[in-house]
Order: C-alpha cells, then sequence, then structure tokens
C-alpha cells in the first residue's frame, strides 16, 4: 500500500486508459469566497483500488461530485473512462454515470416506497450497458440481484419489502448491490459501512473487492476509518494533495495572528 500526496507520473497511453484523471481542476461553489477545490493532477488506474481519507472541509464531497459529473470544474479537465465529462450535456453525463459508474452513497438515496429488489435493479434499467455486460457474462439482472443479495446476506423475503422497512444496515447493503450490479468500470463508495457491524463490515469490504476485482473495476473508497486502509492498494491524502485546503490551512493561523488595525495616527 502507498500513501500519495502528490500525483504520480504515468505515460500518456497510461493516463488514456485510467478510470479516473482530474487535470488542472479548480471547483468553486456558488456563492463561496474562494475554491475549494484545486488539483493540479489526479489519476486513478483502471482496476486500482484507492482509499480516500482527509477531514471535513479537505474536499471529499466536491471530488466526488466532480468524478460523477454531478457539477462541473470552472477550470480543468475531468475525464472518467477516458471520456472528459465537460464535454457531455447534463443529460449525456447522467446517462454516462448510470453506464460507468457505481456509487454508494453515504445517505443510501433508496427510493422508499420501491422494495429492496427493484431498487438495485434501477441500476439495470437506467443502463441499457449494465444489462448487456451480464449477458456478455452469462447472466441476468435477476440472477444478478440474487447472487449479490446472498452475498451481502439480505435474504430473499428481505429483497421483497420496501426500502423504508429496512434497518438502516440493510439499506447499506441495498444499495451496495445496486452500485455493483451490472459490473461498472469505477466504484465510487462514501462511507460505506458506517451502519455495518464488524463482521458485516468485513464481509462487505470482501465482497466490494472481489467484484471489482471481478468486472476490473476501479474502486474509489472514502472513509475515516483507518484500519480499512490496509485492504487498498493506494491511500490518498486529500487534505494535501487539495492546493486549497492546504493554502486555507496556511493562511487562516497566519490571518489570526495579525493585529487589529488601531485608530490613525
Amino acid at each position: 500500500m502507498r500513501v500519495d500526496a502528490a500525483m504520480t507520473a504515468r505515460t500518456p497511453a497510461a493516463a488514456a486508459s485510467a478510470a479516473v484523471r482530474l487535470d488542472g481542476v479548480r471547483y468553486r461553489w456558488p456563492g463561496a469566497p474562494a475554491d475549494c477545490l484545486a488539483l493540479d493532477a489526479l489519476e486513478i488506474a483502471a482496476g486500482e483500488r484507492v482509499f480516500l481519507r482527509g477531514p471535513s472541509g479537505s474536499g471529499k464531497t466536491t471530488l466526488l461530485s466532480l468524478v460523477g459529473g454531478v457539477v462541473l470544474p470552472q477550470a480543468g479537465t475531468v475525464r472518467v473512462a477516458g471520456q472528459a465529462l465537460g464535454a457531455l450535456s447534463a443529460g449525456a453525463r447522467d446517462r454516462f454515470r448510470a453506464d460507468h459508474v457505481g456509487f454508494v452513497f453515504q445517505l443510501f438515496n433508496l427510493l422508499p416506497w420501491l422494495s429492496a429488489r427493484d431498487n438495485i435493479l434501477l441500476a439495470c434499467r437506467f443502463s441499457p450497458q449494465r444489462r448487456a455486460r451480464l449477458t456478455a457474462a452469462g447472466s441476468t439482472p435477476a440472477a444478478e440481484v440474487a447472487r449479490l443479495a446472498a452475498r451481502l446476506d439480505l435474504d430473499a423475503a428481505l429483497l421483497e419489502r420496501p426500502a423504508a422497512a429496512l434497518s438502516v444496515g440493510q439499506q447499506q447493503r441495498v444499495a451496495a448491490a445496486r452500485a455493483l450490479i451490472g459490473r461498472p468500470g469505477l466504484v465510487v463508495a462514501d462511507e460505506p459501512t458506517s451502519a455495518l457491524d464488524a463482521d458485516r463490515q468485513q464481509a462487505f469490504i470482501d465482497l466490494l473487492l472481489e467484484e471489482c476485482a471481478a468486472a476490473g473495476a476501479a474502486l474509489l473508497f472514502v472513509s475515516h476509518d483507518q484500519r480499512l486502509a490496509a485492504h487498498f492498494d493506494r491511500v490518498l491524502e486529500l487534505d494535501r494533495l487539495n492546493r486549497a485546503a492546504v493554502q486555507a490551512l496556511e493562511t487562516g493561523p497566519a490571518r489570526a495572528r495579525q493585529p487589529a488595525a488601531g485608530p490613525a495616527s
């Protein structure tokens, strides 16, 4: 496992085949006085397992929003699977994300009135490419739901319940199955083990790593739980990579030390 605070140089061919590539990215939320994210370069290779950590305010949420194409940077380029997201319309970015990126959201984002099974199947219903990848692997969406549910300790009866009737831990595992179904090339997991007990946490990590390895998918895993970092190829320290966060830390104390202006003499 390698801990990185800076971008490792790669060849142009490697960069073109990267799962994620950010170059010269600057992002400022509307109305904010300064950039909240400033990354000169960041790359995640195809199939790489990356553990992302950083304190609150280091830019993790902003980075995930950019990688998912939910927002676009004011400067720089974000590429996922070689596609520059800024070259796509909002609708095309939604379709691209559905086809290529599986998200495990911290707040799950399940539809409460749908059954657990139908929540998992949504990913394939929105993405013909996910369905096609399952067909090519000799499976079907229904069969894949059953397989993933068994791996995540979700029995058949639970699959028929509406998401709102599930426990927090069960909802989190449903969200994980939805992200993994259809073998997306990139899986983004935002604090995915926060609602799981120790045994299920380990089973979840094992499943996530095995499924990503089988699909050749890159994994970007965000967590404050340092114990999990040992499972990953590389650790990214976002508070050190993000120049906006570094500058805020450097200038904040300096400003605090400046004496208040007195009356003119």
